[in-house]
């Protein structure tokens, strides 16, 4: 069967070729997000990625398997996009009425964006090579994604093909026009730049453990209880708001931070959705008029019984998890 769909996609046949792809397209969506952090983007490169496939169809000699072939041109788009000058930047807070606590830093991934699980649902039974190093959930989480963007682009594309999906080093090496020398190299220096961000571990995805956790922060956030929230959070928790390049770390500066997020009296409610495979939520502001206005996208990253990062993202975003603008409130 795929012997004749690659000879009729050879010969032009459109649907042809979108058959022989398409048990490939969610993993490599997925793959480009891993390299390049944006939704976004990755749509974009998985876009290009297909195009360049579907006019190079020709040229392809079967040496490796299709699914290599594609990753091949799938990562060398997503190396040209991460060499451009073009990625999003930052921008201002946007929140009205509301003034920010000093931030603790600013940040530089700030075209960072949240990866709704409905997408990574398809991924349940995706291949891993031999050699893969990490989980398929660890894999996608926020705090991977983000670090891998400190990487080069050399660097993310060798550790993301040995270590999230088990190629072995010569298909690595194949796929990037380079030597098996090289990409050991490139991989070695990847996992030491990586090594200090190992995040903590995380209850299990729908587990009663993370059930409580979500439960109680959804208590304290919807009744503005800011010594509850602040119980629930690590020592060291990170709050991030991409592409406001703003991040908070500690305790305290969480504290001043949701302490100016709540002031004036304002309350939400929160919807639960799930991004990277963490719990996430659509939230809404609360107004006099009976109506709820969406004010972004929030996910959690979870350590233990406790809660390490929160991460907020703009309201344009919240379509992506099929959430509306606004909703009728619930009060």
């Amino acid at each position: 069967m795929a012997g004749d769909l690659m000879s009729k996609a050879r010969a032009g046949d459109g649907e042809a070729f979108r058959a022989l792809v398409q048990p490939y397209r969610a993993e490599l969506q997925v793959h480009c997000y891993r390299m390049l952090g944006s939704l976004q983007d990755a749509e974009d490169a998985l876009q290009e990625t297909l195009v360049a496939a579907w006019r190079g169809l020709g040229g392809f000699e079967q040496r490796a398997s299709l699914r290599t072939w594609l990753y091949r041109i799938a990562t060398n788009r997503c190396l040209n996009a991460r060499r451009s000058a073009s990625r999003r930047r930052a921008r201002e807070w946007d929140v009205p009425q509301v003034e920010p606590p000093e931030p603790t830093r600013l940040g530089e991934v700030v075209w960072l964006q949240p990866y709704p699980d409905t997408l990574l649902e398809p991924l349940v039974d995706a291949p891993l090579g031999p050699e893969a190093r990490y989980e398929q959930a660890e894999s996608v989480s926020l705090a991977f994604v983000t670090a891998l963007q400190t990487l080069t682009p050399r660097q993310v594309a060798v550790l993301v093909l040995r270590d999230v999906l088990g190629f072995h080093a010569d298909e690595v090496a194949a796929m990037l026009d380079s030597t098996v020398d090289s990409v050991s190299s490139a991989l070695k220096r990847a996992r030491a730049a990586l090594k200090h961000r190992q995040p903590a571990p995380a209850p299990g995805s729908g587990s009663a453990a993370e059930g409580a956790i979500v439960a109680e922060f959804v208590r304290a956030w919807e009744s503005a209880d800011l010594d509850a929230l602040v119980s629930l959070l690590t020592d060291d928790v990170f709050i991030s708001m991409p592409p406001v390049p703003f991040e908070y770390e500690g305790r305290e500066a969480a504290a001043r931070f949701c302490t100016t997020v709540f002031r004036a009296g304002r309350s939400f409610e929160l919807v639960p959705t799930r991004a990277n495979g963490q719990p996430a939520f659509g939230a809404y502001l609360r107004t006099a008029h009976g109506i709820s206005h969406g004010t972004g996208v929030f996910v959690l990253t979870l350590a233990g019984d406790r809660i390490s990062a929160l991460t907020r993202f703009d309201t344009t975003l919240l379509p992506w998890f099929g959430l509306p603008r606004s909703l009728p409130s619930r009060y």
